[in-house]
């Protein structure tokens, strides 16, 4: 059952000094909620991302869009995106500094119940969301989708809070099989609770239905699966049911 909601955009500053700008979507309630962070792909902040910050209001959440890359910057094309990304890699801290902001202006908000946090991340945005739970980040549950996987600063054992659950193409040419194993042996060695779904037949951007279109207009590996987008999200919403109630 969904209900009514309320949106705004937000702006606040990362520790780097970046001005972002996140977008916030919230149930019409007079009790607060618990919060989920939604990190996008490498297109930045768009349309798709406020989507889904959008529907899990509507499923009874708060939920906030961030910005990675400051003044809320997006792009359809695929060279520029993979710049913006690329810069947030400068510096080792960048990407656990902007989603520890973002995390911070979440919890903030007098719809949130800052003891119940999770956050979500498609692409790009799955590792910012695995980065920020291996910071330590006081989160109650992360879900990944068709993620980048690799880190320079693997999880230690006790520090991951979130209970997290990857979910990822079979067929993804971008992230392999061979990356997904690593992570496994990374969550095992660490010992954090995890669970890693594979789509059979899934490409890389299994969850966006632009997916073709972006991927026609910029000669690179991605497909929209309806079957896979389904499944994983319901498992997203079981997850967060079950760690954070609602």
């Amino acid at each position: 059952m969904t209900v009514k909601i309320k949106t705004r955009e937000i702006q606040y500053t990362a520790a780097d000094g970046t001005q972002l700008f996140g977008y916030f979507a919230a149930p019409e309630s007079d009790t607060a909620v618990a919060g989920v962070l939604v990190a996008p792909e490498w297109w930045g902040r768009n349309e798709y991302t406020e989507q889904r910050a959008r529907e899990l209001a509507e499923q009874g959440y708060a939920a906030f869009a961030l910005d990675m890359y400051g003044d809320k910057k997006v792009t359809t094309d695929a060279k520029q995106a993979y710049e913006w990304m690329m810069q947030t890699f400068d510096h080792a801290n960048t990407i656990v500094t902007r989603a520890s902001a973002a995390l911070n202006t979440l919890a903030q908000q007098k719809e949130v119940n800052a003891d119940k946090l999770a956050a979500i991340g498609f692409c790009y945005g799955g590792k910012v969301v695995l980065d920020l739970a291996r910071s330590g980040a006081a989160l109650k549950a992360v879900v990944t989708f068709h993620a980048t996987l690799a880190t320079a600063t693997p999880a230690q054992t006790g520090q991951v809070q979130a209970e997290i659950l990857v979910q990822h193409g079979e067929l993804d040419s971008m992230v392999s099989l061979d990356d997904v194993a690593t992570f496994r042996n990374e969550m095992d060695a660490a010992q954090v609770k995890y669970q890693i779904n594979i789509f059979e037949g899934a490409k890389h951007g299994f969850s966006n239905p632009m997916a073709d279109e972006r991927a026609k207009a910029n000669g690179v590996d991605l497909a929209y699966n309806a079957a896979a987008e389904q499944q994983s999200l319901a498992a997203m919403y079981a997850l967060l049911a079950r760690q954070l109630g609602s």
